[in-house]
């Protein structure tokens, strides 16, 4: 049996149990509770164990299948479908999650039935929609929305949420901040329901809690690219303290020559439908890694080399090698992005390997 060692994502959980103590104890200075979110590494069992190590035990996904991996696993923590659920998935959402994210009330309604045929309590937090235009019920139509709620049996309301910078690229800011936490004031006091999450975003709410005298109500984040990759997702800016580099993505070189910088011949359309323009520099040493669009979006990819990547197709990627010495059977490191990482981490052909080296 051949042992496949590329295409290979690094991961060093060190670094995530280091990124993951550092954050929660950041936020938590502020009176701020962490979800981890487990989606952009697939439900890494690995990863979840690190988080719950480290102090975080509430663990979001938005895939019903990474969190019957989590729960299968026996990992220690609450579950949480970080979307509303597909009504063609509830009994797993009522077996898998302690608390789904929700905007529709005949889902709502599903949940309930569940629920109910299986004797047991299905926590809910309630999105509202602050400006980003993804998931959200609007706030005019909140109040209405939590008499229906109420009325449910196997039910029961433990939150309300917002995301942001996610579709629309909306920031979070002290004003919808303030929208929500006042939302939430209002929820309490017209319901008398205790609300043990008031989400305030993710990863993009960085900015917004260092500048914060004052945090209101919002006592929850929900974290992923933070931890993973060390940056805040609205600028891409570093967090100080936080590691860049604890996934580290490795391809090997299948083809190393001197070719010409322009492709010849009559120009048509590339196998994903776009028309390339390309710019005559001569001859130039050119390398391909055998990784394409099927196993790593590959715009998310930054080589550690001083090489670039001149493009892909769905299986190689090609590189202008400069001056370097790569040659036949190298390997090439590249650093990723959140995408890149989300891509790496799901494909199927991408090898996982966990190491636990820390600061080197």
């Amino acid at each position: 049996m051949i042992e496949l060692v590329t295409p290979r994502i690094e991961i060093d959980l060190a670094k995530i149990a280091h990124n993951a103590t550092v954050l929660k104890e950041l936020y938590n200075s502020k009176g701020i509770g962490i979800m981890g979110v487990t989606k952009a590494v697939c439900g890494s069992n690995a990863i979840a164990e690190v988080l719950v190590n480290n102090g975080i035990h509430t663990l979001a996904d938005s895939k019903i299948q990474n969190l019957k991996s989590l729960r299968e696993a026996n990992i220690r923590a609450q579950l949480v479908l970080l979307r509303t659920p597909a009504l063609s998935e509830i009994d797993m959402v009522i077996k898998y999650a302690e608390i789904s994210m929700n905007t529709e009330l005949s889902v709502i309604k599903a949940l309930s039935v569940a629920a109910t045929k299986y004797d047991t309590l299905h926590k809910i937090i309630l999105m509202v929609e602050l400006g980003d235009l993804r998931e959200g019920i609007m706030p005019d139509d909140i109040e209405e929305f939590i008499r229906e709620v109420l009325r449910l049996p196997g039910i029961e309301m433990v939150g309300i949420g917002a995301s942001f910078a996610c579709f629309g690229g909306v920031k979070p800011s002290e004003q919808n901040m303030q929208q929500l936490s006042l939302l939430s004031t209002e929820i309490e006091n017209k319901f008398s329901l205790p609300l043990s999450f008031v989400s305030g975003g993710n990863s993009a709410n960085y900015d917004w809690f260092i500048a914060a005298e004052s945090i209101g109500n919002i006592n929850n984040v929900r974290l992923g690219e933070s931890i993973y990759l060390g940056c805040e997702p609205i600028e891409r800016k570093i967090i100080p303290g936080l590691y860049t580099d604890a996934f580290t993505f490795v391809a090997e070189v299948i083809e190393a020559k001197i070719k010409p910088s322009e492709p010849y011949g009559e120009l048509g359309q590339d196998a994903f439908g776009n028309q390339h323009r390309f710019q005559n520099s001569g001859p130039m040493r050119r390398g391909i890694v055998s990784v394409g669009s099927q196993d790593v979006l590959v715009t998310g990819l930054q080589p550690e080399d001083d090489i670039d990547i001149l493009g892909s197709s769905s299986d190689h990627t090609i590189l202008d090698l400069k001056r370097t010495d790569l040659k036949v059977g190298d390997e090439v490191r590249f650093s990723l992005n959140y995408g890149a990482l989300l891509s790496a981490m799901t494909s199927p052909y991408v090898i996982k390997q966990y190491t636990s080296v820390g600061e080197r």
